[in-house]
């Protein structure tokens, strides 16, 4: 039972924080407005108008009752009523009586005013309209082969003062509402600012700018933060500049065995000895190029169509097809974008025949799809080939020519776009590769 409604609240609560700590606030207010209100209608408001509205009512009813004495004069009588009791009374003569009216039922003074009027005179005999005068309510009442119209000032039958007490009572409620919304702003500002300063260093971009803001909690999870950054940056500082003390420290021993295999008089020997030096080398610097750039280069804004088709053009290779959206720019590192494409063009060429580039966009995301015609790789090996130097088929031929770090260059720097990038199975029989890249 206690799990069902967790879940239903789950699904009804909003998904940011601002509008949750909004509604834990303004919900008690509005309530308490809400019961205040009702308790105030109901006893001051109806209760008012009610015995306002029935002193009006008697007050007609008695003029219509006297007038019918005929020793009363008449003229007098109606000045009296105006004079004393604000009724504007005129006797309409000979002239048919109308009692078709539109009341408003959602009203409370035309439903107060239409009760009082069928206890005092029967239906059909009464008219009235609340509406055709600003200040005034326009009753008519059937007399002989007339009708008695009478223009009533609209503070008879309800009270000011208690419009006044609604709105006293109203706009506190929403000055506090207001007020919460630009505290719980102030408060939420920081929690937002530390997620967006997590995700720029989750994409590998600048966060120096970020200082640590709000109320004590949040500004020590600012600071620890902050320390983690600088932790993380220095150990990748630290890990780039070992591989490149690695990879110049490698070169001179490499390039003295290189010079000793030229003196090897086994030369089947000497070309595999040479193979595997060269494989050592493109390793180094596959990896060291890549571990370098992504922290050197800053982002630019670039339009992505023009450079998918400036990559493509490069290969003039007419086994290459395109399908490529217009004007569609993004904010990235534009080198490791071309890397990144390069290397998965590259992978697709050497297992397949033809390749399709394809740009689309859908809502907030941009797809570029990758597709060919080649063996594929069967879907239990999709996540295994992008870890570092995996190789699904170490026999193949062009095992040598390989170093396995394609695929994983590519997916880190999707991945340092905020970006993803997944393996499906093409519609022209082979590998299929899908980016997405946030807009």
């Amino acid at each position: 039972m206690f799990s069902g409604l967790s879940n239903f609240f789950k699904k009804i609560l909003p998904k940011r924080l601002f509008y949750r700590a909004l509604l834990i606030v303004a919900a008690p207010i509005l309530v308490l407005q809400l019961v205040i209100t009702i308790v105030f209608f109901d006893s001051l408001w109806i209760k008012t108008n009610k015995g306002m509205t029935k002193a009006l009512i008697n007050e007609v009813s008695t003029f219509i009752e006297v007038y019918d004495n005929e020793k009363i004069n008449k003229k007098e009588l109606t000045n009296l009523f105006s004079l004393f009791l604000d009724l504007n009374i005129n006797l309409v003569k000979n002239e048919k009586f109308n009692n078709d009216y539109n009341e408003r039922w959602f009203s409370p003074v035309d439903r107060t005013l239409r009760r009082e009027l069928k206890s005092n005179f029967d239906v059909g005999k009464y008219w009235f309209n609340t509406t055709n005068y600003k200040e005034l309510i326009d009753l008519r009442i059937k007399y002989q082969n007339g009708y008695f119209k009478f223009l009533v000032p609209k503070d008879r039958v309800t009270s000011s003062s208690a419009r006044i007490f609604a709105l006293w009572i109203t706009v506190p409620a929403i000055i506090m509402v207001f007020i919460s919304l630009i505290f719980l702003k102030n408060q939420t500002r920081p929690i937002t600012n530390l997620a967006r300063a997590a995700e720029r260093f989750g994409k590998g971009k600048d966060v120096e700018e970020f200082k640590p803001s709000g109320a004590m909690e949040i500004r020590q999870a600012g600071h620890e933060f902050d320390k983690m950054r600088k932790r993380i940056q220095r150990h990748l500082n630290q890990r780039t500049e070992m591989l490149s003390g690695i990879s110049h420290d490698l070169r001179t021993p490499l390039t003295r065995m290189k010079l000793q295999i030229a003196f090897i008089k086994d030369k089947d020997l000497g070309q595999k000895l040479t193979e595997d030096i060269n494989e050592m080398e493109k390793m180094l610097n596959e990896y060291l190029q890549f571990t370098s750039s992504s922290y050197i280069e800053k982002d630019e804004m670039f339009n992505l169509s023009e450079l998918i088709d400036e990559i493509i053009n490069k290969y003039n290779n007419k086994n290459i097809s395109k399908e490529l959206l217009k004007r569609i720019y993004i904010n990235g590192r534009k080198n490791l974008i071309v890397r990144c494409l390069n290397n998965l063009i590259d992978n697709a060429l050497k297992y397949a025949d033809k390749v399709n580039v394809r740009l689309h966009k859908k809502n907030t995301e941009l797809f570029i799809t990758i597709d060919d015609n080649g063996p594929g790789i069967i879907k239990k090996e999709h996540e295994n080939v992008f870890k570092p130097f995996y190789k699904i088929d170490k026999g193949r031929a062009d095992s040598k020519s390989s170093v396995g770090l394609g695929l994983s260059i590519a997916s880190d720097i999707v991945k340092s776009h905020g970006g993803n990038i997944k393996l499906e199975k093409s519609k022209m029989n082979g590998l299929r590769v899908k980016i997405f890249l946030p807009v």
